[in-house]
């Protein structure tokens, strides 16, 4: 099935033995749109059922015109064709009883019970045979931390999502591997007065928007920040301990959450000094780490037992080389 319009690449709608709707094209919008005759072949079902359907769900108000309808020109036709949107194609699928729609409703049914009962739904058929492997890893990460843990499960397949091509193709977590990809050796200058300068800025903006009070960056005791580069950049027999600007990055991150050095905001102060070194030393491409993965890796530092700072250590350092 196809669609024209100057923006909007081929689309294929079909449904899977499953009854999943898939959907293949261009989703820039986040959606994707397809005619009544469309609609019609996706459910197996007449045409002029779709159109009552469609009618029905904008005369009730269940699905609005304006964001839903579209009059678009195709090929070989002398008026414009309306097209709907993806929501409206759903709110067919639950309104028909034909067998391909009652097989969509049950696909549908079971996947919105698992979002609700486990706080994510994971597509089996985009990672395959390494099914498994992504489930344990989640389980692996909810291990590290305590019962009640304040990040959330879908946060936590985000940030595994996220770097899927990491998980999927190490089994580094559960040896406390190190990355097979090349550590940075490039030097990168850390200062405590560069972290103070740079997390100073951050109040003020987090000031301006309400978001923290005069206390968040507070120094605890005065020089902790001096004494946690110093745990970073520190050397034995001439040499750093920490060779590399990954090690650098995940260490400082490591240390300003768990040593507590501010009087406020030291979850928000170590990811930002964390993001703000991978940005200095081109690490990583930062606009990846979505504020939902950002807080689970942070919060999964927080939060897990000190007993395990090597697996945690080597665990985000697998996320963040370079393969």
């Amino acid at each position: 099935m196809k669609k024209n319009k100057k923006n909007i690449k081929e689309v294929v709608i079909y449904q899977s033995k499953s009854g999943a709707i898939e959907l293949r094209g261009d989703f820039g919008k986040e959606t994707i749109w397809a005619t009544q005759a469309q609609i019609a072949e996706v459910f197996d079902i007449d045409r002029t059922v779709a159109t009552k359907h469609i009618n029905n769900l904008i005369k009730s108000g269940e699905v609005d015109v304006k964001s839903n309808v579209q009059k678009m020109h195709i090929a070989n036709s002398d008026k414009p064709i309306s097209f709907y949107s993806l929501d409206m194609i759903l709110a067919v699928g639950y309104r028909t009883n034909s067998k391909r729609a009652i097989d969509f409703r049950k696909w549908a049914t079971k996947t919105l019970r698992n979002y609700i009962v486990d706080g994510y739904v994971i597509n089996k058929s985009r990672i395959a045979k390494n099914y498994e492997r992504f489930q344990s890893v989640v389980q692996d990460i909810k291990k590290l931390l305590p019962a009640g843990s304040a990040t959330e499960s879908k946060d936590v397949v985000e940030l595994v999502s996220l770097f899927a091509d990491t998980w999927l193709s190490l089994d580094a977590y559960d040896k406390e591997a190190l990355p097979k990809g090349k550590l940075t050796k490039k030097k990168v200058e850390l200062t405590a007065d560069k972290i103070i300068n740079n997390l100073t800025k951050l109040k003020q903006n987090l000031l301006q928007k309400e978001e923290a009070t005069e206390i968040f960056g507070t120094e605890r005791n005065s020089g902790s920040i001096l004494g946690i580069v110093g745990n970073v950049m520190q050397t034995f027999g001439g040499k750093e301990l920490y060779p590399s600007a990954e090690e650098k990055a995940v260490h400082l991150l490591y240390f300003m959450v768990k040593n507590h050095p501010f009087v406020d905001g030291n979850k928000r102060s170590g990811a930002f000094a964390f993001v703000w070194f991978l940005q200095q030393a081109n690490i990583l491409d930062v606009s990846r780490l979505t504020p939902s993965a950002l807080t689970a890796l942070t919060i999964m530092v927080a939060e897990s037992d000190p007993t395990h700072k090597e697996k945690v250590v080597k665990l985000v350092l697998n996320l963040i080389s370079k393969k």
